[in-house]
């Protein structure tokens, strides 16, 4: 089967996400896991490369993720996954994290994270995706910073 790949833009395959932090999510000091929180973050750099690149996606690395201001209990937990890079197989995705207290709307900004997927075909092999088409100077700036971030994952492979 043969494809025509086209350049996507950043915003064509945006996603936000939101979900309300309940009991589950949290420990008893009413602070919801990191762990349930890189899951979010996980989910939504899958889909973002998902539309992408309109395949299956695996993980292939998530860099460091530093929580700045706790989540709690209660919290509505805000997710945008953004591609900043794209390879021949591969896609690297920007996510912010916030956190917004529904009652009163104040927000804060909890994390970013920068993950790394590749598409997959039928068989589980991967498989090319569409270039990515930059549209603003700040797309472009992010762009060229997601490339350094991968000479510097390539390098710590050797």
């Amino acid at each position: 089967m043969t494809s025509t790949l086209h350049s996507k833009t950043v915003s064509a395959s945006r996603i936000n996400i939101a979900q309300l932090m309940q009991p589950e999510h949290a420990n008893n000091l009413g602070n919801v896991h990191g762990g349930w929180i890189m899951k979010l973050v996980d989910e939504a750099g899958a889909l973002a490369c998902m539309r992408h690149a309109q395949h299956r996606v695996v993980t292939v690395a998530i860099d460091s993720m530093v929580f700045r201001h706790p989540i709690r209990l209660g919290d509505l937990v805000l997710l945008t996954a953004e591609l900043t890079d794209v390879g021949r197989t591969s896609m690297e995705v920007e996510v912010q994290v916030q956190a917004e207290n529904p009652i009163t709307g104040a927000r804060a900004h909890t994390n970013t994270a920068y993950a790394v997927y590749v598409a997959l075909d039928d068989a589980g092999k991967p498989t090319p995706v569409p270039a990515l088409l930059t549209e603003t100077d700040e797309e472009r700036r992010r762009q060229a910073e997601a490339k350094r971030r991968q000479t510097h994952r390539l390098q710590e492979r050797q």
